[in-house]
């Protein structure tokens, strides 16, 4: 049977069009697909929530690809070794309270069982703003990553969700938005982004847990955002705080969504 490129055109044209309209009202709109957004997706959606995570790059997984300095190995302490057991990612006991992973293995898996789990990942795509409605924020705006890379003068497209969450890592894009331009006070201690501090892995571990939180009206964070949003100094490559952080947040949420 002979292949035709129209038809091929059509399939991919038709069945993404179905999947960003189910997109454009969910529970959860996550932005920022590395470790802490996609944690944060799939805990979700085993909850039966409706998620979907905007990830600007091609490639799902943000910094965890590279491991440390492009050595594609990554360590997690002991309390977030379980998250990785839970999702089928190989560990090895280095020592007390060290476990290493493959990085390469680490990601691909999950970011495979955070879509098996249910969860719409669109790459690509750029939040370029966020929608506000009585000073709360309910969904985003976007737009394609090649749009904004060209600078070119094109409208974006607007979607609706209960929560946003930024997991954008060390830039906390979204939380940049909200405080350049909508007037909202963030729920830090400055009403501002108060910004990442030099690295300190045992102090930055306990802190992002802390900081996974909301940060202003509808809009939480996780991962490196969190440090970056309420203050706190980078880990490097460990990587166990940006999963508990995840998965914090998506607790978090799954009870508010209950209520």
């Amino acid at each position: 049977m002979k292949l035709d490129e129209i038809k091929i055109s059509k399939a991919i044209i038709e069945a993404y069009k179905d999947k960003l309209i189910k997109a454009l009202d969910v529970d959860v709109a996550i932005v920022g697909a590395g470790p802490a957004g996609m944690c944060c997706a799939y805990h979700l959606a085993k909850e039966k929530k409706r998620v979907v995570i905007f990830e600007r790059k091609l490639s799902p997984g943000g910094g965890m690809w590279g491991g440390g300095m492009m050595f594609n190995e990554i360590v997690v302490q002991e309390k977030a070794k379980e998250i990785l057991d839970e999702v089928g990612i190989g560990t090895r006991r280095y020592d007390n309270n060290y476990y290493l992973s493959d990085s390469i293995e680490a990601v691909s898996t999950m970011c495979s069982k955070t879509v098996k789990a249910g969860v719409q990942i669109f790459n690509l795509i750029s939040a370029e703003d966020v929608m506000i409605r009585q000073k709360r924020i309910c969904g985003l705006v976007l737009n394609w990553t090649a749009v904004e890379m060209a600078k070119l003068h094109v409208d974006p497209i607007t979607m609706r969700a209960k929560y946003v969450v930024d997991a954008t890592g060390h830039a906390a894009e979204v939380a940049h938005i909200v405080e350049r331009k909508s007037g909202i006070s963030l729920k830090t201690i400055t009403g501002k982004i108060v910004g990442e501090g030099s690295m300190w892995a045992d102090v930055a571990e306990d802190m992002i847990i802390k900081n996974s939180k909301e940060a202003a009206s509808g809009l939480y964070a996780c991962g490196m955002a969190a440090n970056a949003i309420f203050g706190g100094p980078r880990m490097g490559p460990i990587f166990g705080g940006m999963l508990l952080s995840g998965r914090k947040v998506a607790r978090d949420l799954t009870k508010l969504l209950r209520d």
